[in-house]
């Protein structure tokens, strides 16, 4: 019961502060403003729920500088602790445009100038390029979830290109992120936030030089390695457990029986 009274407060927040954000994004180009009051509400989020960041890798980075942020994808509060790992930053995400017809959050990231793209509409690619090269000329790097959608099992899935092509088109660095924890916090599917940590490892910069639309392969697969070696082992089920437990056992067996 106090869980989700707490739910709602926060809900009747995430209301208001979307309002405020949209009305300050009438009134600016860029979102900056509007940006700052997003990173006001994912402290509180985070803050409300017991969950606190640990960031290593942040002088690997130079806040002066714009980048791409290429992240893996576990859980939606993904989202809160990417822009508390990285305060530094005017942070604008690369993602689907359905996003926009959430009541109040989509309004809310229009208003601050994220980059959505139509995946049913070849056409709308380019004007996505275009928008985020504006972002990226006006002071504000971007945040790319290379996989497309969350994770359910905490490993990583195979990485689309939309992320590395932009990186290529605008050359700009990628920095590959990796977040571990945050899945079984709010794994996909549930609604309440448990208490804990969530790791966020950043690495150095990639360069993007030499890449073309017809190499991004080689660029993703660099990218990806760096994100998998500070991934954390996803905990297996008790089910998976007693079934690798089972396969063992059949394993020695057949090996005693072929012993005798």
């Amino acid at each position: 019961m106090c869980y989700i009274f707490q739910l709602a407060v926060l809900a009747l927040i995430t209301v208001l502060l979307c309002v405020l954000t949209i009305l300050f994004g009438l009134f600016e180009t860029h979102g900056k403003q509007a940006y700052r009051i997003n990173r006001f509400w994912s402290w509180l989020i985070l803050r409300a729920t017991g969950i606190s960041v640990k960031v290593a890798g942040l002088e690997n980075i130079d806040p002066t500088h714009q980048y791409i942020f290429i992240a893996n994808h576990q859980s939606n509060i993904d989202i809160p602790v990417l822009v508390q790992a990285l305060p530094q930053f005017q942070l604008r995400w690369l993602a689907k445009k359905e996003l926009l017809r959430v009541p109040f959050f989509g309004w809310a990231m229009w208003a601050t100038n994220h980059v959505t793209v139509d995946r049913s509409d070849p056409q709308d690619a380019v004007k996505s390029l275009t928008r985020a090269k504006e972002c990226l000329a006006a002071g504000m790097s971007l945040v790319v979830f290379a996989e497309g959608t969350r994770s359910r099992d905490g490993k990583l899935q195979r990485f689309k290109k939309g992320g590395f092509l932009l990186a290529a088109e605008t050359r700009t660095q990628i920095v590959p992120v990796t977040v571990n924890g945050s899945g079984s916090l709010l794994p996909v599917g549930a609604w309440r936030l448990r208490p804990g940590t969530v790791e966020v490892v950043v690495e150095q910069p990639v360069a993007v030089e030499g890449f073309r639309p017809g190499n991004l392969r080689v660029l993703s697969s660099q990218v990806r390695d760096k994100i998998a070696s500070h991934l954390s082992k996803p905990v297996q089920s008790q089910t998976q457990e007693s079934a690798q437990d089972k396969d063992k056992f059949v394993g020695h067996q057949a090996l005693g029986n072929r012993s005798v």
